[in-house]
Parts: C-alpha cells; sequence; structure tokens
C-alpha cells in the first residue's frame, strides 16, 4: 500500500468515526428535547376534576376520550367471545347501567356511557375505556346474586370514567414513552400497531391503588344517589375475594387490589354518603 493510500485510508476512518459521533451527539440531543418536551407538556397541562375536586395531569380533551373508546370497543368485545347472546342479560346491564349515570353526579360529565355483556364465560372481568364505554364478562355477571350487586360493578367502572383515570394514564405513557404510542391515539390516528398497543395496555395495566379507592369511592356515591343498596359492593368483594381463592385468579383481580383490603374503605364511603338523594 503507498503512503498516500495509507493516508486516504486513515482521513477516511477519521471521517467516519467523526461522523458516528456526530450522529450519537445528535440523536441524544433530540432524544433529550423529546423528553424535555414531554415533561413540560405533562407538568403543564393540571385541571380539577368537576366530579372528584382531584387536580390531575391530562394531555387529552373528553372528546378524545370518547373517540379512543369507541374506536377501541370492537375489538375489546371481539377478545372476550362476542357480546352474550342473551338479549335480557344484555338489557339488564345497559339498564342498570343508564339508571347509574342518569340519576348520579355521572349524568353532568360529557361521555357517551354505554354498557356491554360480554360472552366470555371463563374470565371474571370488567372493565371501562375511556368516554364511557362500559363492560362486563358473562362470567363475573353470572356470579352476582341481584342488580345492586351489579350496579356496584358497573358503578366503580363509570367512577374510573368520570374520575378520568384512562386519561391520566395515557398521559403518563406519553411522559414515560417520550411522544409515541399516546401521542398516536391523542391526534386520533387509530389505524396503527402503536395504537393497538397503547389500547391493550390501558386495559391491562393495573390502576393505582388511590385510582382504585377513588373509583370505589365513586361507586358507593353514584349506588347512593340512585337509590341502589351501597352495602351490595361490600358482597361484590367477598364473590371476587372467593373467586380468587381457587386455582386460577380472576382476570379482575390481576388487574385490582384485593377486595379483602378495600372494604373498610368502602364501608366509609356508605357512612359518608348514606344521606345523599338523586343528584340535581
Amino acid at each position: 500500500m503507498s503512503y498516500q493510500d495509507q493516508n486516504y485510508n486513515s482521513g477516511r476512518s477519521a471521517w467516519a468515526g467523526g461522523s458516528r459521533r456526530h450522529n450519537i451527539g445528535a440523536g441524544l440531543i433530540i432524544g433529550l428535547l423529546m423528553a424535555g418536551f414531554a415533561v413540560c407538556k405533562y407538568y403543564s397541562t393540571s385541571q380539577v376534576n368537576d366530579v372528584t375536586g382531584d387536580t390531575q395531569h391530562i394531555t387529552i380533551t373528553p372528546d378524545q376520550e370518547i373517540a379512543i373508546g369507541l374506536e377501541s370497543t370492537p375489538a375489546m368485545i371481539e377478545q372476550y367471545g362476542g357480546l352474550h347472546p342473551d338479549p335480557e342479560g344484555q338489557k339488564l346491564v345497559k339498564e342498570v347501567g343508564q339508571r347509574l349515570v342518569a340519576n348520579s353526579s355521572a349524568k353532568g360529565t360529557p361521555y357517551q356511557y354505554d354498557f356491554h355483556l360480554l360472552a366470555d364465560p371463563q374470565v371474571i372481568n370488567a372493565f371501562a375505556l375511556p368516554g364511557g364505554q362500559v363492560f362486563i364478562t358473562a362470567a363475573l355477571f353470572n356470579k352476582l346474586e341481584n342488580q345492586d350487586q351489579l350496579a356496584g360493578v358497573l358503578g366503580h367502572e363509570i367512577g374510573h370514567v368520570v374520575a378520568r383515570h384512562g386519561a391520566e394514564r395515557i398521559a403518563q405513557m406519553e411522559l414515560t414513552q417520550g411522544l409515541t404510542g399516546a401521542a398516536v391515539i391523542a391526534s386520533g390516528d387509530y389505524n396503527t400497531a402503536q395504537a393497538a398497543q397503547m389500547i391493550a395496555n390501558l386495559v391491562s395495566m393495573s390502576y393505582g391503588r388511590n385510582q382504585e379507592l377513588r373509583a370505589d369511592n365513586l361507586g358507593v356515591r353514584f349506588m347512593t344517589e340512585t337509590g341502589y343498596n351501597p352495602e351490595e359492593m361490600i358482597g361484590v368483594m367477598k364473590i371476587l375475594e372467593q373467586s380468587g381463592s381457587g386455582q386460577s385468579q380472576p382476570e379482575f383481580l390481576s388487574t385490582h387490589p384485593s377486595p379483602a383490603n378495600r372494604i373498610e374503605k368502602i364501608k366509609e364511603a356508605i357512612d359518608l354518603y348514606k344521606n345523599l338523594g338523586p343528584a340535581k
């Protein structure tokens, strides 16, 4: 190899190394800027929930929550084996759910509530999507002993919607993932793998303890305002606890804290709201 060739190769290697260092440095700067933007966006979006009085960090609007729920509903129905074919069961779930909304503080919220009985006979679960779409599986529905217990389950899930817990989790995911995934959903672009995964995360991710207790509290409040017996919320917790004592844990318990340590808080909520009438 000639002296000129050696100099050329040496120069090319030095240029390539410098280019790689430049790319790494540029990528790091862009990453830091995106992370900084996500943090600023998260902490600059404080708002007070009109029903709960809680101050929350939320980056999407109620209309976007509704759109997310409506777009995601078909996939959730398919995941749990479709809608239950019993029209009377469907009617009862919808009637109890809509009665809770119409006669409680939930009626003043902007969401489009709808209630679905899913066909799955094995998975004990109930959940809500942002914007008002609420689901209960046949496996859980068939374990309930009366309408008041059904109202307890649906009231709890309505509580998650009213408290905007799904929107809170979207904001938290947007913060931790740096403008990916959640930003796709918030923009209204739902037809992507990222959006589908984000919705799956919303359903499967455990709520925080305070969020669960808040949903329990609101469930008792909505039951009391509507005229259901809130004591039956305790009955629901006992049914779930008994269901979880076997070899396979109910799906509801895998994404919710143990019922046993929630009963005392439910009793406190019953005492707090015992004199409530229908919401004005």
